[in-house]
C-alpha cells in the first residue's frame, strides 16, 4: 500500500485536476437539472460524470504505469495507461449514447424548462471551469513538446502539438475541448429556448454534444489500441537514426527500433562500425551512443549491438520516413 501511494504522487496531474473539477461540475449540473428539467443540463451532467469517472481511472492508471520493471514484467508497466484509457473511453461512449438518445427524444417531444437563470448560471460557471482545465492541459502539452509561447499558446498551439502529448494528457485535453464547446452549445440552446420559445434547440445541443463525445471516443480508442499492442514512434525513430548516422564512428545502421510502452520508449539499435577498432574503442563508442540516446525525450532503456562494416549502405529507407528533414530536427530539439 505504501508503494501504491508513492506511485499515485507520480500520476498525471492534469487528469487528477480534471477529475476533481468535473466531479464538482457534474454535481452542480445534476442539481440544476433536478430543479429545472433542462435537457441540455442533463446532457452536460452525463458528460461531466463520464469525464470525471474516466479521468480518475486515467490518473490511477498513469501512476501505476510508472511502476519499475520486475523479473516477471521486464519491459515495465507503461502500457497500463493505454489499457486504462481504453476502458475510460468505453464509459464516455455509454454517456455519449445516453446523451444522444435523450436529445433525440427532446427534439421531437420538446418540453418547456423552468429556472432559466439557474440553468444559465450553472452552464456559464461550468464552461469557465472546463476552459480552465483545458488551459492547464494545454500548458502540459506544450511542456511535453518543449515549446514555449504566450498566454494564448496553451489553447492556440496545443492542437498542433497533440502528437507530443502523453496519452493521459491528450485524453484530458480532448475531453475538455468537447466539454467547453458543449457548454457553449448548451448555453446557446438555453438562451434560444428562453427568448424565442425554441425548446427543441436544447435537444439539438444534446445530440451535438453526444456526437462530439463519440468523436473523442474514436480518436482516443484508436490511439490507445495501437499503444497497447506496441507501436513504433516514427518521429523519435527518425530523430535517433539521424543522430546515430551523424556519429563519426557509425558507418551504417542495420536496425533502429523505437517502441512505445505507454509514455516510455524502448530503443534497440544495431550499428555497423570499423572492424579494426579495439575492444576499448568499441566500448567507448557504445557508452557515448548510450548516453546520447538515453538523453532523448521519454527514452526508458536502450540496447545497442555492433556488427562489422560490410561496405554496403543499408540504411536508405526514405520511403518509410526514416530520413528526417532539417525542419524535423529543429522541431524535435
Amino acid at each position: 500500500m505504501k508503494e501504491f501511494w508513492k506511485l499515485l504522487k507520480q500520476g498525471n496531474k492534469p487528469s487528477l485536476l480534471a477529475a476533481v473539477v468535473n466531479t464538482f461540475i457534474a454535481l452542480m449540473k445534476g442539481a440544476g437539472f433536478l430543479f429545472t428539467g433542462n435537457v441540455a443540463l442533463f446532457a452536460e451532467t452525463m458528460h461531466s460524470f463520464g469525464d470525471a469517472a474516466n479521468q480518475y481511472f486515467v490518473y490511477v492508471g498513469s501512476a501505476l504505469s510508472k511502476k519499475a520493471p520486475t523479473p516477471r514484467f521486464p519491459n515495465g508497466f507503461g502500457r497500463i495507461v493505454n489499457l486504462v484509457c481504453l476502458f475510460a473511453v468505453v464509459i464516455v461512449g455509454i454517456m455519449a449514447y445516453e446523451t444522444i438518445k435523450e436529445g433525440w427524444h427532446h427534439i421531437f417531444h420538446p418540453s418547456e424548462s423552468s429556472g432559466f437563470w439557474i440553468s444559465f448560471s450553472i452552464l456559464l460557471i461550468a464552461t469557465l471551469l472546463e476552459f480552465f482545465v483545458l488551459y492547464k492541459a494545454g500548458k502540459e502539452i506544450l511542456h511535453d513538446a518543449g515549446i514555449k509561447g504566450g498566454p494564448l499558446a496553451p489553447v492556440t498551439s496545443s492542437f498542433v502539438n497533440l502528437k507530443h502529448a502523453r496519452p493521459a494528457t491528450k485524453l484530458v485535453f480532448m475531453e475538455d475541448t468537447v466539454a467547453t464547446a458543449g457548454g457553449l452549445l448548451a448555453l446557446i440552446a438555453v438562451v434560444l429556448a428562453q427568448l424565442f420559445g425554441l425548446d427543441w434547440t436544447e435537444g439539438v445541443a444534446s445530440v451535438m454534444i453526444g456526437a462530439m463525445m463519440f468523436y473523442v471516443v474514436g480518436i482516443i480508442f484508436l490511439e490507445n489500441a495501437r499503444g497497447a499492442i506496441g507501436e513504433t514512434d516514427e518521429e523519435m525513430l527518425n530523430h535517433i537514426a539521424y543522430l546515430l548516422a551523424e556519429d563519426k564512428d557509425v558507418r551504417d545502421l542495420q536496425k533502429v527500433e523505437v517502441i512505445k510502452e505507454g509514455e516510455a520508449l524502448h530503443v534497440e539499435v544495431v550499428a555497423e562500425i570499423d572492424k579494426t577498432l579495439s575492444f576499448d574503442k568499441v566500448d567507448d563508442i557504445r557508452d557515448r551512443l548510450l548516453d546520447l540516446i538515453a538523453s532523448q525525450r521519454n527514452v526508458a532503456d536502450v540496447t545497442i549491438s555492433f556488427d562489422e562494416d560490410d561496405g554496403i549502405k543499408t540504411w536508405k529507407r526514405q520511403g518509410l520516413g526514416i530520413s528526417p528533414t532539417p525542419a524535423d530536427m529543429k522541431k524535435l530539439h
